[in-house]
């Protein structure tokens, strides 16, 4: 029998085997959708958005991804072209912000994002580079890099979109 009490998400990423989701499910545990991993093939692919389901942590990258703008500026031009499709003409201006967006209008009952892409910051401020040997889980933030609008801007998406618990 499922227990959503426990605290536990399924690192269900890269190829999973269908016994392996049958697993997650019948644990109670939800899967992780990355949507840095959604763009550049069909509208089927399970990162995009409108193919979550609620028991789902939505992130826009992980410690493991690069910022959202390091995403962008890496990306190819047939992923680009599929992100502009999909998130609009904010992806342009304000990749970070798109994609929060999107997620935040998922159903996915739980959105993490890391604070890099909530400030909008690029490759350099990536917290890990798997393989990596050096370099790695140094980045720290300062306070003048916030602001308020930031701040701002993620209650009002958060409050937009029923995803604030106040």
């Amino acid at each position: 029998m499922p227990s959503p009490a426990l605290p536990i998400i399924a690192e269900d990423l890269g190829e999973i085997s269908p016994s392996v989701t049958v697993l997650r499910l019948a644990c109670g545990f939800p899967g992780m959708r990355v949507l840095q991993f959604a763009f550049g093939d069909t509208p089927a692919n399970p990162y995009l958005p409108h193919n979550y389901e609620p028991q789902t942590v939505a992130y826009t990258g992980t410690h493991d991804n690069n910022t959202c703008a390091g995403w962008w500026h890496a990306a190819s031009p047939v992923e680009r072209q599929a992100a502009r499709n999909y998130l609009g003409p904010q992806a342009d201006v304000e990749i970070h912000w798109a994609m929060m967006q999107s997620l935040s209008q998922s159903v996915a009952n739980t959105m993490i994002v890391p604070f890099q892409d909530v400030l909008g910051l690029d490759a350099s401020h990536r917290m890990n580079t798997p393989g990596q040997p050096s370099d790695c889980w140094q980045w720290r933030f300062e306070w003048s890099q916030v602001g308020d609008d930031p701040a701002q801007r993620l209650a009002s998406l958060t409050q937009a979109h029923g995803r604030n618990r106040s």
